[in-house]
């Protein structure tokens, strides 16, 4: 009689390659604007959240495509976040994770970033302000709204 023991979880054996199917499972939001795509993926983290004390927590995954022929560089963000009360918060920034990313023609960016809510669901969206750095012409891509859903949504009392 042999006893063997039940095989650890995915997320416990490989935790790179279960965040990386979290958010490819998660729905894509997508905007474009002139040749850059935006597009966004959010999560809810179980685990950063505490409901019982109004806290609750999300990753977002955002990919910045350059489809153009230029060279761009992101100077900029601003967000508007939205609580399940409706209250917006609006948030400016230099750059996104510490960085002003320089994306060369057909280059792509991406970074995870989060954000917490008293209220069990919201959305998101916003703007990210750019730069070609080659004519110094200014302009803004849109960061698409995306949904900001958990579990204890539909246990709201109105």
């Amino acid at each position: 009689m042999s006893s063997h023991k039940p095989a650890p979880s995915r997320l416990a054996a490989d935790p790179e390659t279960s965040i990386i199917e979290a958010i490819e499972a998660a729905p894509r939001y997508e905007a474009t604007t002139g040749d850059v795509t935006v597009s966004v993926r959010s999560f809810w983290l179980e685990d950063q959240s505490q409901p019982e004390d109004h806290h609750y927590a999300w990753a977002y995954h955002i990919r910045i495509e350059n489809g153009g022929d230029e060279t761009i560089q992101l100077l900029g963000r601003f967000w508007e976040i939205t609580d399940g009360r409706g209250k917006t918060d609006h948030v400016h920034g230099e750059g996104v994770v510490g960085e002003q990313p320089i994306l060369i023609a057909q280059e792509i960016f991406e970074y995870t970033s989060g954000v917490a809510l008293p209220t069990p669901c919201g959305f998101m969206r916003g703007v990210y302000s750019m730069i070609i750095p080659a004519t110094a012409e200014r302009f803004d891509v849109v960061i698409p709204a995306f949904s900001l859903d958990s579990p204890h949504r539909l246990g709201l009392v109105h």
